[in-house]
């Protein structure tokens, strides 16, 4: 199982990956051990959907990365732009 997982920081910026642990993940982008992250947490996660292959997962990962910070990035999420 792959998941496309959202994270945020208190600054409000928004960080979009895929992996396959996503507690893992999380751990790296808050101990710097993802070097994009590493100076901009700590992060929170407030959104994964699971996809059963790496090639769905990313397919969805670029979708939304595509829809930049629009009503479409808020509507396939479910997220509110106050990040609930």
């Amino acid at each position: 199982m792959y998941y496309v997982y959202i994270l945020r920081n208190a600054q409000g910026r928004l960080y979009i990956g895929v992996t396959d642990d996503v507690d893992r993940r999380v751990r790296d982008h808050n101990t710097g051990v993802s070097k994009w992250t590493r100076s901009r947490g700590p992060w929170t996660l407030i959104w994964h959907k699971s996809f059963p292959t790496l090639g769905e997962a990313r397919r969805h990962e670029n979708l939304l990365k595509r829809q930049g910070r629009g009503s479409g990035f808020y509507r396939i999420t479910g997220l509110t732009r106050s990040g609930s």
